[in-house]
């Protein structure tokens, strides 16, 4: 095969948390990258719910339903653009959110009234955890961790010079 892309996307794993103004802002690189790289990439939503935000597992857990339903980063980008109305309403947003895309609102309420993604969420946060993300948002490409927490100056080319690099662009 002459095609010197990789035979499988390059996975960007984005650490998020839906409560986070910065992940907010950091939209605008995630949609960036996607319009950029398109299917040589795959942007992975991996979940890093912060205790400062009260609602931060329960709209993880709720991207996960929407992930399951098929409109996982439209949910995330739609509550995402709604973070002060996320911290003052809560859970009832959610439902809101995916009653607005379409989604089965009922289902993602009883999802997080039953917890079923509460394994995939907690896996998320000890994961990253453990590779040392210590706020949102995050990225991994290539294991190689770059912290948009305190400051996103410069994360996306950096992100998309590892990417170039991996896909055989630089």
């Amino acid at each position: 095969m002459s095609d010197s892309s990789p035979a499988r996307p390059v996975v960007i794993d984005v650490w998020c948390e839906l409560q986070c103004p910065d992940c907010r802002t950091a939209l605008d690189d995630v949609r960036a990258l996607r319009a950029r790289y398109g299917d040589r990439v795959d942007l992975r939503l991996r979940h890093f719910p912060l205790e400062k935000h009260k609602h931060s597992f329960a709209a993880a857990q709720a991207a996960e339903e929407a992930l399951e339903q098929g409109k996982g980063w439209p949910f995330v980008e739609a509550v995402l653009d709604r973070v002060e109305e996320l911290d003052r309403a809560g859970e009832p947003l959610l439902v809101d959110v995916a009653r607005e895309l379409g989604l089965d609102a009922e289902e993602l309420d009883t999802a997080l009234v039953d917890g079923r993604h509460i394994l995939i969420v907690d896996a998320d946060q000890a994961e990253g955890k453990a590779i040392g993300v210590t706020g949102t948002p995050t990225y991994v490409v290539d294991g190689e961790r770059l912290d948009g927490g305190k400051s996103q100056e410069g994360l996306r080319e950096r992100v998309e010079e590892i990417t170039d690099r991996l896909l055989g662009d630089a």
